[in-house]
């Protein structure tokens, strides 16, 4: 009596799917989300590079058509000054994605600055009075000091706004990255790096920071979605430079003038609009990192195909039995 067992042959779709799995771990292939993402975002950063460029108005100047619905003289409609809404929207996106991209940057290399460093130095005298800052900036109301700030900072500049904006509001990225460098701190290649002299800050930089950069992007996206926020709201409260044009800039001129009331929803629908599709844009491409740096975000993005696929590389290869009583 001899006993045999045999497998089923590999089909040609799941080698398929396996050199697909294989592939995609090799070269991250653009989600969905990243790919809309980038394209909204392109949009937006072309708009802010020549929408003062081809405005079709001065923003400023006042016309005779007063609150005029949109029309193909006045594509956006006008206000009840007669100013082109599509001159405002294309000239105030640049003065908002500069605030935005500005105040993430800076904020992004705080954190980076106090995070990864009292992550790095947790214990020391140094690393425990970085990372007492960084909780006494966390505590703080983010928005109610931005409004304080500000308001002692009459006509402040979309520039200055930014700055102000990365000072208080680098503490929640650098929460992050202190906790990421906890867990890197002790492992294998930087306790090698320390064990053969290396500096402090070649370690930070070379070894530890280089493992943080997919953290680092998304901190640095989230943040430019709540700079777009904050200082939208600001300058709809009236902080700041309202001679300057912006988006938050044309909704404090609408509702200041009672827009909604009148029903010219052609004057404040616009600008809220591109607002939210500018922190949609940039969220979407934070969700795509997200997934790429999440195993299994990843894989819930695959066809149920892949996934077998991807279970059978990993050792679990599916095996039919023989009947019983074959092979005898």
């Amino acid at each position: 009596m001899t006993l045999s067992s045999t497998t089923t042959p590999v089909s040609a779709d799941t080698l398929a799917a396996v050199t697909t799995v294989e592939r995609g771990r090799r070269l991250p292939r653009l989600s969905f989300k990243i790919v809309l993402g980038l394209v909204l975002l392109g949009i937006f950063v072309l708009m802010a590079i020549i929408g003062p460029i081809v405005a079709p108005y001065d923003p400023s100047a006042i016309g005779t058509h007063v609150l005029a619905p949109p029309s193909s003289a006045h594509l956006l409609g006008t206000t009840n000054n007669g100013q082109d809404v599509l001159s405002e929207l294309l000239v105030g996106s640049r003065a908002t994605l500069v605030v935005a991209f500005v105040a993430g940057a800076l904020a992004t290399v705080l954190s980076v600055i106090f995070g990864v460093t009292s992550g790095y130095l947790a214990g020391g005298a140094r690393g425990e009075l970085l990372n007492m800052l960084s909780n006494v900036f966390l505590v703080l109301p983010l928005f109610p000091l931005l409004v304080v700030v500000t308001a002692f900072l009459p006509n402040a500049s979309a520039l200055v706004i930014a700055v102000i904006i990365a000072l208080v509001g680098w503490a929640w990225g650098a929460r992050v990255l202190r906790a990421t460098t906890l867990a890197l701190r002790n492992q294998d290649f930087v306790q090698a790096a320390r064990a053969v002299g290396e500096r402090t800050w070649r370690i930070i930089l070379f070894e530890i920071l280089p493992n943080e950069i997919a953290v680092v992007a998304a901190s640095f996206l989230f943040t430019v979605i709540a700079a777009i926020i904050l200082y939208t709201g600001l300058i709809f409260l009236g902080l700041g430079n309202l001679n300057e044009w912006s988006w938050g800039a044309i909704l404090y001129w609408a509702q200041n003038e009672e827009a909604l009331t009148v029903g010219a929803w052609w004057w404040f629908v616009p600008a809220a609009l591109c607002t939210a599709l500018l922190g949609t844009s940039i969220g979407l491409i934070g969700f795509g990192i997200d997934e790429f740096i999440n195993p299994r975000l990843r894989a819930a993005g695959l066809s149920k195909k892949e996934q077998r696929a991807m279970s059978m590389n990993q050792g679990l290869t599916p095996v039919d039995r023989e009947p019983e009583g074959a092979g005898r």
